[in-house]
């Protein structure tokens, strides 16, 4: 299990993108967070198994129905900060 920091960008603010995505990481029972970043991308840090990987970023590219994603990048981190144990949306 290691901590990871995405940044998703394309057409991902004001269309739904961290609600449908929020829910989809839930339903598979990812734990972590999701926030809109100043500059129009979206920030995602989640606790990963290495084999869960692949879906994980699956359900990152998907988004929502609105939504148009045109990078994913990540990085493995040391640690995150969070008070939920499932996937919680940040304002």
């Amino acid at each position: 299990m290691e901590w990871y920091r995405f940044i998703v960008f394309g057409k991902v603010q004001g269309v739904f993108y961290r609600k449908s995505v929020s829910q989809a990481l839930m339903k598979k029972q990812f734990k972590g967070y999701i926030q809109n970043l100043s500059d129009g991308s979206v920030e995602v840090v989640a606790e990963i198994f290495d084999d869960n990987l692949d879906t994980f970023i699956e359900i990152l590219k998907e988004g929502s129905l609105l939504s148009t994603v045109e990078e994913v990048n990540y990085e493995v981190i040391d640690e995150a900060v969070f008070n939920t144990d499932g996937f919680e949306i940040r304002y």
